[in-house]
């Protein structure tokens, strides 16, 4: 019975040994002030607006978008909170459906927008016709996503723009 109390401890130091620490612990890493890349700036991520009125659509992309790295500045379902959250949250891009509730659309919105704050738009919609193309050349669009979309060509759209912003 002894020998079993004493055989106890022995095991317990034996999960403290290095070898037995690397594999259940995370190694830590310290950066050097001199290291390749310190005197460089980490972006933060980009900020994007999304223009939705449909809910379960509108969550479904800002999920994808966190997913993918970006930061979502908010959610506005309606042309005027799209011209509000612009103004309050100064996004880099905002992803704009052009069929919204309300009296005016998001081809409105955005024209407004880009004429008060400068912020160009990624246009989302199943309404892409030569009118609406017509309409929206004042707010200088980033481009036109076509509805039904997938999640993986949203971020690819999104990124492009952001591309075309920087460039």
């Amino acid at each position: 019975m002894f020998s079993r109390k004493s055989s106890a401890p022995a095991r317990a130091e034996s999960a403290c040994e290095p070898s037995a620490a690397a594999r259940h612990w995370p190694q830590l890493v310290f950066a050097r002030e001199d290291s390749t890349g310190a005197d460089e700036r980490i972006e933060p991520p980009s900020r994007i607006l999304v223009v939705e009125d449909d809910f379960l659509v509108a969550t479904e992309i800002e999920i994808a978008l966190s997913d993918a790295g970006f930061d979502v500045a908010g959610v506005a379902a309606s042309a005027d909170e799209a011209v509000e959250l612009a103004e309050s949250q100064k996004p880099a891009l905002i992803l704009m459906d052009v069929r919204l509730a309300g009296e005016r659309d998001g081809i409105h919105a955005a024209v407004e927008i880009f004429r008060r704050l400068r912020i160009r738009c990624l246009f989302a919609t199943a309404h892409y016709d030569q009118d609406s193309l017509e309409r929206a050349k004042p707010a200088m669009p980033l481009g036109w996503l076509r509805k039904p979309y997938s999640m993986a060509s949203l971020v690819k759209a999104v990124r492009g723009a952001l591309s075309e912003l920087e460039a």
